[in-house]
């Protein structure tokens, strides 16, 4: 059963609004469906707007449902996603699965996205190593996630880590400060802050990662007022 929301946990901070640049063109006043996602997603698989493409096997686009009531929104694809050209599924993507449905959350109700939509990486031998995008990189794909919200029209964003949070929020809010709050983006969407389920697979210590990911749960557990009743 999913709990109702407290009016107090959902009060939003007083914070920076969520910069909102200009879609395609050809998507200017449309409303979302499978085929102006679909048709985003092919404008995209040709974006130069920085170097990571030159590099990456190809452009990663978000995926789930044309009218999902939440957006995931996470950093950038990693090997796997890299390889297979589709969002969340490698090691973290795994692990976000699971944490979702220990949280009451069915994924496929949700759209799943990046803020960077290629794979930024360094050659260590046969091993391509995940690389932190750049400031740069980050505002240039932003043009992107801001499209695709904005024909998704959902009930809510969630910012999972800081380079998702600073996509949409700007450099003046902080992971740490705002974990767990329901900011609010500048047309209004509640945003949910919390952290990047790769963190949870980078903490060695085994109370630690089970602390750690119980509080994810609980985070992404705040989704589920805002999506269908079953």
């Amino acid at each position: 059963m999913r709990r109702a929301a407290d009016p107090q946990e959902e009060q939003a901070m007083p914070v920076k609004t969520l910069r909102k640049p200009k879609p395609p063109p050809a998507f200017t006043g449309e409303r979302a469906d499978g085929a102006s996602i679909a048709a985003l997603h092919r404008q995209a698989e040709d974006c130069e707007r920085c170097d990571l493409y030159k590099h990456a096997t190809q452009v990663v686009f978000g995926e789930g449902p044309p009218h999902a009531p939440v957006v995931l929104v996470g950093e950038q694809p990693g090997d796997r996603e890299d390889e297979l050209g589709r969002p969340f599924v490698g090691p973290a993507g795994r692990l976000l699965d699971e944490c979702l449905r220990e949280a009451g959350v069915d994924r496929s109700l949700c759209y799943v996205t990046n803020a960077v939509k290629h794979f930024k990486f360094e050659q260590r031998g046969k091993r391509r190593l995940h690389s932190r995008p750049n400031a740069g990189e980050i505002q240039r794909c932003a043009w992107w996630l801001a499209a695709e919200i904005e024909l998704l029209e959902p009930k809510l964003i969630v910012a999972l880590g800081a380079t998702a949070l600073y996509a949409l929020m700007g450099r003046s809010i902080g992971l740490t400060k705002y974990r767990g709050h329901l900011l609010k983006t500048m047309n209004g969407t509640p945003l949910l802050v919390t952290v990047h389920p790769s963190y949870l697979l980078r903490i060695r210590d085994r109370d630690e990662a089970q602390a750690a990911r119980q509080a994810f749960v609980v985070d992404l557990a705040r989704m589920q007022s805002f999506l269908p009743p079953e």
